[in-house]
Parts: structure tokens; C-alpha cells; sequence
């Protein structure tokens, strides 16, 4: 049989045989020892693999061997100019601001008895977003006590969780300016609504915040010796981390995701759960650190971004959390 191909409004129609595809294939690998081809290994990497196996195996019969492009796409995909990389920074530092904001408004509201619920507050946040045009692609996290134990909760509009004294809240935000080329910033924050943080909480929190530095640190380690590094070791060694303290089976999601045009990039992701991303860490790209402990009562997650350039790796939107914050007693 012949396979009609239509190419693109106003080019006539292309009529190949099977054999005459297979031939013109046979004739755009000849003389290459190596294809790079969007092809996974064990499809280890997901995103990756989006050729079909039959044509892999026509490309090997034809005396070629077909090497995955996953880094190929991250060089193309993911690396940052400079000034996308300053974008990124300005964006980390209007949420950190808007981190701010939230939760003191969280704290002013209950201290001075007024009632509120997580709709209410992440509507504040992507109001604060809006004065500052930034743009995000939905409306953040904010999560009360057995809600943050859901990775990716969301408050409805109707039904959202109140906030009382005694709740610990986790704020998920991100954004980046408004134009096609910004980069997002994306960050996780922790809070109590009291004056003291209860013992239990804040077990917790050290283990996921000693999780999340023993990731910066093998990055930072790594980038030092001139290594390479990739995001499934980082992965492993922020999992070990929690697991050696026993809250392995409460830390359910990968450690974290490649930043870019979209809040989850196409670079590679520090994961070796979800997915094994065999990917190295390149120069000029970014990525989030953010190991999170999820138990029927309560979650928590800690999450910072980094940027690695050249020789050097940056943490930014600075000040990092270092412990769960107090939103009463504070107001003023």
C-alpha cells in the first residue's frame, strides 16, 4: 500500500511506498556511527521517549546506534541566557515577598478574630501576583494541616478549609513575569498559626529541611570537584537523608523539577522515584530542592530554587526557610 502525507496548508500531498520511506531513512543515517535520537533507555525518562520502537530498530538495522538526545533537548530546551537567568531572580524575589505578605495577613486576620479559609487567602496571593503583573499558569497551594499532606491540593471555592489557632499552614507559590521568555521561581513554605510550635511539627520539618540541604549539598559538592552530577543522584541522596531518619515511606514525590518557560521545565528533574533521570545537571539551568514528608495529619515540604552557572551554584530567593514560622503574635 502507499501512506498519503499531508504536509503543511498549500504544499502538495507526498506519496511514499513503505519500502521508499525505509530506503530514505537507510539513506539519511548511512555513513553516521551514532544517532541521537528522542528515545529513553528502559524509557527511564518519559518525557524523553516519544520515537516509536520500530523506527529505533529500522535505525539499528541499518548499522546505526541510536543514543538518547535527552541531553541534546536540555541543551536546546533548558539552558538559561543571562537575561532569562535575571528573570528568574526577580521573580524569586517577588515571592518571597508575597510569602511574606500571606503570611502575615494569615496571622493579622486569625489574631484579630477574623475568620478566613485557604480560598481566601490563595485568592490574596494571586491578587499580590496581579499588582506585581506576574504571571502563573494556576492559583498556588495553600493548605491547612491533613489537606498539606496532599502533595497537590488545591482548595475549592466552596467548602475550603477554615483557618483556627492551632492549624499549621503550607504555602506552594510560583510565577514569573509576564513575558514569553521569563523564567518561573517556585517555592514552599511552612507555618503554625500560634505562638509556639508544637514538638511533633517540628520533627518533622528538621528532617524535611535536612533532606533538602543534603540535596544543595551534593550539588554544591559536585559542581566544586568538577563533576558531573545528575538528578537522580540528587534525588537519592535527599531521599537517604529522610529515610535514614524513618519517614522514608511519607516522602512520595520526586525531589524536584527542572524551571523554565513552564513552571516544570524540559531540563532534567532530580528524580530517581517517579522516574530514574539519568541526566546530568548542565550549566545555566535551573531546578527546584523540594523533599516533602506527607502523614495523615499534617504535611510538610520545604522547597527552594537553584541555579547552577558555570562553576557556581546559587540558591535564590533568599532567606531559605530554617524553621516552621509563628504567624501569631506577630501582627503589627
Amino acid at each position: 500500500e502507499r501512506e498519503s502525507l499531508d504536509s503543511l496548508p498549500g504544499r502538495k500531498k507526498i506519496y511514499l511506498s513503505w519500502s521508499e520511506l525505509r530506503d530514505g531513512i537507510a539513506d539519511l543515517v548511512s555513513g553516521f556511527r551514532k544517532i541521537a535520537m528522542q528515545y529513553s533507555p528502559n524509557n527511564n525518562i518519559p518525557y524523553i521517549s516519544r520515537v516509536d520502537a520500530g523506527t529505533v530498530e529500522l535505525v539499528r538495522a541499518c548499522g546505526a546506534e541510536v543514543h538518547t538526545s535527552a541531553d541534546l533537548v536540555q541543551r536546546f530546551e533548558a539552558t538559561l541566557s543571562e537575561e532569562q537567568i535575571a528573570t528568574h531572580l526577580r521573580a524569586a524575589v517577588h515571592l518571597r515577598e508575597v510569602m511574606d505578605l500571606a503570611f502575615r495577613e494569615i496571622g493579622d486576620r486569625i489574631g484579630r478574630g477574623r475568620s478566613t479559609n485557604e480560598f481566601e487567602i490563595q485568592t490574596f496571593i494571586c491578587d499580590r501576583f496581579r499588582d506585581r503583573k506576574l504571571h502563573f499558569d494556576h492559583p498556588p497551594i495553600v493548605a491547612v494541616d491533613a489537606h498539606a499532606g496532599n502533595p497537590h491540593y488545591s482548595p475549592p471555592e466552596t467548602g475550603s478549609a477554615p483557618m483556627r489557632e492551632g492549624n499549621l499552614v503550607l504555602l506552594d507559590i510560583w510565577a514569573r513575569e509576564d513575558h514569553p521568555d521569563a523564567i518561573y521561581a517556585d517555592i514552599t513554605w511552612t507555618g503554625f498559626i500560634g505562638r509556639t510550635v508544637p514538638d511533633r511539627i517540628r520533627e518533622v520539618f528538621d528532617v524535611v529541611r535536612g533532606g533538602r540541604d543534603a540535596g544543595i549539598e551534593k550539588v554544591r559538592s559536585a559542581v566544586a570537584a568538577g563533576k558531573p552530577i545528575r538528578g537522580c543522584e540528587v534525588d537519592d541522596a535527599t531521599r537517604n537523608f529522610i529515610r535514614e531518619r524513618n519517614f522514608g515511606e511519607y516522602f512520595i514525590h520526586r525531589t524536584g523539577h527542572s524551571l523554565g518557560r513552564q513552571v516544570h521545565g524540559n531540563g532534567a528533574n532530580i528524580d530517581n522515584l517517579e522516574t530514574q533521570d539519568e541526566r546530568q545537571l548542565l550549566p545555566n539551568t535551573a531546578f527546584t530542592i523540594e523533599p516533602g514528608v506527607y502523614l495523615p495529619e499534617f504535611g510538610i515540604r520545604s522547597e527552594v530554587d537553584l541555579i547552577l552557572t558555570g562553576d557556581k551554584v546559587e540558591v535564590t530567593g533568599q532567606p531559605i526557610q530554617t524553621e516552621v514560622l509563628t504567624l501569631l503574635g506577630n501582627q503589627g
